[in-house]
């Protein structure tokens, strides 16, 4: 059975940071590439983030580069999403996906930069 494990996410100032997790289990996680998502309301969900599976390549949209950061650890099947400088535009659930033989989606997880 797939599951995700997300956590990090809450309330942070603006130019603060943020660390997301998000812990897998129930498929060979080292075989699949991870994409960071978010879903802002009344908006379609958009990429942030992608790593490949067994390499450090990495990925970015204009609008976080720079400020965003995409790692993992296959030892623990985990992937993150370091988040400095946040804007209230970055305001939105956070989804982990994994794409591979399948594709898996994470639950979610909110992020809310405000004063």
């Amino acid at each position: 059975q797939v599951q995700f494990v997300e956590s990090g996410g809450g309330l942070v100032q603006p130019g603060g940071s943020l660390t997301l997790s998000c812990a897998a289990s129930g498929f060979t996680f080292s075989t699949y590439t991870m994409t960071w998502y978010r879903q802002a309301p009344g908006q379609e969900r958009e990429w942030v983030a992608w790593i490949a599976a067994t390499d450090t390549s990495t990925d970015y949209p204009d609008s976080v580069k720079g400020r965003f950061t995409i790692s993992r650890d296959n030892a623990k099947n985990t992937t993150y999403l370091q988040m400095n400088n946040l804007k209230p535009e970055d305001t939105a659930v956070y989804y982990c996906k994994a794409a591979g033989d399948m594709t898996y989606w994470g639950r979610g997880i909110q992020v809310t930069v405000s004063s």
